[in-house]
């Protein structure tokens, strides 16, 4: 069995260009199943097949429950990311901190501008053994870092588009 390993830490050395630079790209398919409505009976699929979810709505929502949400999946990734990002950063310093815990919340709610919907996110920072003031730190440079902070706090490059 091959042992897993994190990724190396010039991942954070900076990038100098004048485009985006893509280093990896998820694909998923989400369709509708027996309710036709991907947030309430769809299936999430990876183009690599590695990913296969049912999707349903949230008892809070209206729906059955007994399946994963769009707001679980991108709390997951969120935290994912961070836990990456912030890991990378303490082990650039030299830090073992094999204890960290990152808590991502995902809301769906109303956006009183528009009375329609919006997201917002929360991320808690558990690091044992670390002192406040460094735990502090590393929590700034991770946020500067981690990709989906930045999305959340800066919005992210959308296109939408009919498939041909």
């Amino acid at each position: 069995m091959r042992r897993l390993r994190r990724p190396p830490t010039s991942l954070l050395d900076k990038f100098h260009g004048n485009e985006v630079q893509a280093l990896y790209t998820g694909k998923v398919v989400v369709t509708g199943g027996e309710a036709a409505h991907g947030r309430a009976s769809g299936v999430a699929r990876s183009e690599d097949g590695e990913l296969e979810l049912h999707l349903r709505l949230p008892r809070e929502l209206g729906g059955d429950g007994g399946g994963t949400n769009p707001e679980q999946l991108l709390a997951a990734g969120y935290a994912a990311c961070f836990h990456g990002a912030l890991s990378l950063l303490a082990a650039r310093r030299g830090l073992d901190i094999p204890d960290v815990t990152v808590t991502a919340a995902v809301t769906f709610g109303r956006d009183p501008i528009d009375g329609l919907f919006l997201l917002t996110s929360e991320i808690r920072v558990a690091i044992p053994g670390v002192d406040r003031a460094l735990a502090e730190e590393l929590l700034r440079n991770t946020e500067r870092n981690c990709p989906y902070t930045k999305m959340f706090r800066q919005g992210i490059e959308s296109v939408v588009a009919l498939a041909t």
